[in-house]
């Protein structure tokens, strides 16, 4: 169990760096907006980290990370409510959570 959730873990902390990678460099919306590819990218990377909580959360249900259930429900709606999502959406994610998520992740992995 405790090599699943390293390598969840290891999975989300990948996204990230993905995600990062793919942003506009001054992390302009604008740009963002402008640009299919790494839209698409991002929010395919968002899926990935969603479901590594998930997997996560049924190895051990009380690990934690926080907002492990918004996690998995922003990756479910990306995935099945894909209409209802929109680029201000997953800009926020981008911009307010990915960091903090970030933080985290790196200490997690840290303790392993």
């Amino acid at each position: 169990m405790k090599h699943e959730i390293a390598s969840c873990l290891a999975d989300i902390k990948q996204a990230i760096d993905e995600i990062n990678t793919f942003l506009p460099e001054k992390k302009n919306f604008f740009e963002f907006k402008q640009d299919i590819k790494t839209k698409r990218a991002i929010e395919r990377n968002i899926e990935i980290i969603g479901e590594a909580v998930n997997r996560i959360l049924k190895a051990d249900s009380n690990y934690p990370i926080t907002n492990a259930r918004r996690i998995v429900d922003t990756r479910n709606r990306i995935s099945h409510g894909y209409d209802s999502v929109t680029e201000d959406i997953i800009w926020g994610i981008v911009v307010k959570e990915i960091p903090s998520l970030d933080k985290e992740i790196s200490s997690l992995l840290d303790s392993f």
